[in-house]
């Protein structure tokens, strides 16, 4: 988790200063980053759309594997890292500027070496927009001190 670019802080909500890339461009609202659930709310806005108005492909397999890693970094603590291996996304429903969206992601299975997360991402009226799957690996090397706690809300 060293690579999401924050200094663990020990709030999610001070997050915010130190989050580089994706998860600042997108705007994510992490509402509860837990070993066994995390949720996400967001809106889609222009800056997640393909040519064609509809959300990218990508913005789907990038909140998996965010989501997925949250949770699954929570779950090892500090004594590991967790990296994703494996990203399998399927596009559902349609989603376009100004819908509000909820991603959940809880585990499938946690063990010493590895973690599977099944992942949604639903539309404010409950109907299913992505699903998907992320394998993630716990390396055997240290996170940065406070990772874990910095990131549970």
């Amino acid at each position: 988790m060293g690579g999401i670019g924050f200094k663990a802080r020990g709030r999610i909500e001070d997050m915010s200063d130190d989050i580089r890339g994706l998860d600042d461009v997108l705007k994510f609202a992490w509402e509860r980053v837990r070993e066994d659930e995390v949720l996400v709310h967001w809106t889609v806005t222009e800056r997640h759309l393909q040519p064609f108005g509809l959300v990218h492909g990508g913005i789907y397999c990038y909140v998996n594997e965010s989501t997925a890693s949250m949770g699954g970094q929570v779950y090892v603590g500090d004594d590991k890292v967790v990296v994703g291996v494996n990203n399998n996304t399927d596009f559902i429903g349609q989603a376009g500027p100004g819908d509000a969206l909820t991603t959940r992601a809880t585990p499938v299975h946690q063990g010493r070496s590895s973690q599977l997360w099944l992942i949604e991402t639903r539309g404010s009226a409950g109907a299913l927009v992505a699903r998907g799957h992320v394998r993630l690996t716990n390396l055997d090397r240290p996170a940065p001190p406070g990772t874990a706690a910095a990131i549970r809300r």
